[in-house]
């Protein structure tokens, strides 16, 4: 990391040639040059759909004989020393990657383009065959016609392994070189010294958590048994005997049911309204002489 002596501007990274074009771009943190969905190591993360196709359209519209340059002007101070060197390491493998899909695309386009060829050749071969048949058992127009359409559709299904052949493949190859030069070119960071010193804490590289010392982890383990010693119920040195478990059972069903059912409310003496025979009972109950109270 150094302060550069022109523009007097805290950088790091890889130097850049005089002779390069540079690509600048801007962000807030170095995270949103990267795919958020992604779940990979930002080592192996997509980059940013938006970044990606920044970068390539501006680098497809430079000339293809000069080299390449990332410039990222960060609007936030310098985090860990090794950023530039990760954020260099993570661009170079997304657009190798690239390169080697954009090989394999090649590969596969001349693979089907010869599979096209063969099947087109034998297509021709035998709409000529068959023309020259009919040729040769007719003479009328519609014989005329029909030898015609046989040659003119022959020639018709040799379009698409020409098209491959001739056309389809040179804009995949100059993708590849493309994509080859920005997986080489040189990535350098520009940092805003005005901003806060503790912003680089939220992005990326994130700090990695601190492996624990031998006495640190003892101490972490002797915290553990004294929050569990101070547990309720937990006694690990005394085991209840079967007789102690029922009986705790019993206590536990006891306060249930005393809960649930209490002694004291007193049994319903009133009758049900419903029950008839049993109002008429209680009526006759209070006609009797001596009853009342």
């Amino acid at each position: 990391m150094r302060v550069d002596s022109l523009t007097s501007t805290l950088s790091a990274g890889d130097t850049i040639a005089t002779e390069s074009r540079v690509i600048e771009v801007r962000v807030a943190e170095l995270r949103q040059l990267f795919n958020a969905i992604d779940p990979s190591p930002f080592r192996e993360r997509d980059l940013d759909p938006d970044a990606e196709q920044f970068i390539v359209e501006w680098a497809r519209d430079l000339p293809r004989d000069v080299p390449l340059a990332l410039r990222v002007q960060l609007e936030r101070c310098a985090g860990r020393a090794d950023e530039a060197t990760l954020l260099r390491q993570a661009i170079h493998q997304y657009f190798t990657a690239r390169a080697a899909g954009s090989r394999r695309t090649l590969r596969e386009l001349f693979q089907r383009g010869r599979i096209s060829l063969l099947i087109a050749l034998a297509f021709l071969g035998a709409s000529l065959a068959l023309g020259d048949l009919i040729g040769k058992i007719s003479e009328s127009g519609f014989a005329a016609l029909l030898r015609e359409g046989l040659l003119i559709g022959g020639w018709v299904a040799m379009w698409r392994p020409l098209e491959v052949f001739l056309y389809d493949w040179w804009p995949i190859l100059g993708e590849v070189r493309l994509l080859d030069r920005l997986s080489r070119m040189p990535v350098r960071i520009e940092y805003n010294e005005t901003a806060s010193d503790g912003a680089w804490r939220s992005d990326w590289p994130a700090t990695p958590t601190a492996r624990l010392t031998g006495a640190q982890q003892r101490a972490h383990m002797e915290s553990r048994s004294v929050r569990r010693s101070e547990m309720p119920f937990e006694n690990p040195e005394h085991q209840h005997t079967p007789e102690e478990e029922r009986k705790i059972r019993e206590a536990a069903l006891d306060q249930t049911i005393e809960a649930s059912f209490p002694a004291s409310d007193p049994p319903s003496s009133n009758p049900n309204p419903d029950d008839h025979a049993a109002l008429e009972r209680s009526q006759d109950k209070s006609n009797v002489p001596g009853n009342g109270r």
